[in-house]
């Protein structure tokens, strides 16, 4: 894998349906995520983006081909949904994850950072979505991961607070380097977070095209945000 985090060869995954009928959710796909990149996948709804990331988090071995992450340390995944136990309190939740001789380690510097120190004790049924998927992105990111899945982590939040998360998305990321791969539909999102966006076509699932932001993140200003966008859009729509 030399200096990959992950090496993703598959030829393709297949479901059978009734009527003896087959549906081709995802075709060739071949790709490798170099160590503490950031790439997002766009494409769409449908076109098989989170059947591969199920792939990937090996929920889902039915494909043909390879996925190879194996021996180089731990996967962390972030869901739409925050996945919180409702019994346990936020830090309890952050913490579930440790190992035993990592229990006691001291979370202030990553609440700092989300703004959670003063809900450490709270439930998940008091708090907003946003606060929720703070502390998803703090059980991930405690893990220390040497490969962190995103499938639309912020979808369905308003655009402030959307915002707001992709920047400390981003400063966790800087802070505490990972390889990160995201799925999302926000075709702006990706060209504020990514270094490389692909484009995922129509189902089965095969790339389009492979778009390097060589701009680092905190230096794209609006006008270079618009250039971005735009030229993700064009290969999107000739799909």
């Amino acid at each position: 894998m030399s200096d990959s985090a992950l090496l993703v060869d598959v030829t393709g995954r297949t479901f059978d349906l009734a009527d003896n009928d087959t549906l081709h959710a995802v075709g060739r796909l071949r790709f490798a995520l170099p160590a503490h990149s950031f790439t997002c996948i766009v494409g769409p709804s449908g076109c098989g983006k989170t059947t591969l990331l199920r792939m990937i988090l090996g929920l889902d071995s039915g494909f043909d081909g390879s996925i190879d992450h194996s021996g180089k340390g731990s996967v962390a995944a972030v869901f739409q949904e925050p996945r919180l136990l409702p019994w346990r309190t936020v830090e309890q939740n952050v913490r579930l994850v440790l190992p035993d001789d990592r229990r006691e380690e001291t979370l202030d510097e990553l609440f700092d950072v989300l703004g959670l120190q003063d809900m450490r004790a709270f439930y998940p049924n008091q708090l907003s979505l946003g606060l929720a998927r703070r502390a998803a992105l703090a059980r991930a990111f405690i893990l220390q991961p040497q490969l962190l899945i995103l499938d639309e982590p912020f979808v369905s939040l308003d655009n402030a607070t959307a915002d707001r998360l992709q920047q400390l998305l981003l400063t966790l990321w800087h802070s505490h380097p990972t390889t990160a791969l995201m799925v999302t539909h926000d075709i702006r999102e990706a060209a504020i977070l990514a270094d490389r966006v692909l484009v995922f076509s129509n189902r089965p699932a095969h790339i389009m095209d492979e778009i390097t932001i060589d701009t680092a993140q905190h230096q794209r200003d609006e006008a270079m945000l618009g250039q971005i966008v735009q030229r993700i859009a064009q290969v999107v729509k000739s799909g």
